[in-house]
């Protein structure tokens, strides 16, 4: 995780894209920004996780109350993602505040979440809530060492997300793939 130095330098000072800021949820003031970062972009949330897509063990509806049995993306075999072995973030769905597909990114775009000292390469994989921020998989959160529980885990802030604009896998469920293009990525992020 060597390119965490340079995620960060890169998603330092905020060049403001959103006509507006988001919540972390329902119940916080509207402070999260998204910013530009030259073939990138990222915000600074917290970390709620999402266990939607595939029932599994651990995302279902015992498990998490507000579970749905679909991703607003899916694998390239039509199936819902599956969270709990996937990497993946959501972003708000398109609004006066900030529409994704206008900065080049959608379904599969490449990311770096980090968090304190790890990066977790994932793919954008769900939409949420148009005026909510900062969300990922179980499988994020697990990998960043956040506790992935749907109905009590994530945490209140500290979470940087980083998006990079036209590098998108073919297939989302191939979690290789969006490692070698986020490789790809921070080196053009360095230059």
């Amino acid at each position: 995780w060597s390119h965490r130095p340079a995620l960060l330098a890169r998603a330092g000072r905020c060049d403001q894209i959103s006509q507006g800021m988001y919540r972390a949820r329902d119940s916080t003031p509207a402070d999260i920004s998204v910013c530009d970062a030259k073939g990138a972009v990222f915000f600074k949330a917290d970390m709620d996780i999402d266990c939607d897509g595939a029932i599994t063990e651990r995302c279902n509806l015992a498990a998490d109350p507000y579970f749905q049995n679909s991703t607003a993306y899916t694998q390239s075999d039509g199936q819902p993602l599956n969270a709990e072995k996937l990497p993946y973030i959501v972003v708000p769905t398109p609004s006066g505040i900030w529409n994704y597909r206008s900065s080049g990114i959608g379904g599969g775009s490449v990311a770096a979440v980090i968090y304190r000292n790890k990066v977790q390469y994932a793919v954008v994989g769900d939409a949420g809530p148009s005026g909510i921020i900062g969300e990922a998989s179980y499988a994020t959160a697990r990998a960043l060492g956040i506790t992935p529980d749907p109905a009590g885990g994530g945490v209140p802030s500290g979470v940087t997300y980083i998006v990079f604009k036209d590098a998108k896998v073919p297939s989302l469920e191939d979690h290789d793939a969006a490692v070698r293009l986020a490789d790809g990525g921070v080196v053009i992020l360095q230059r």
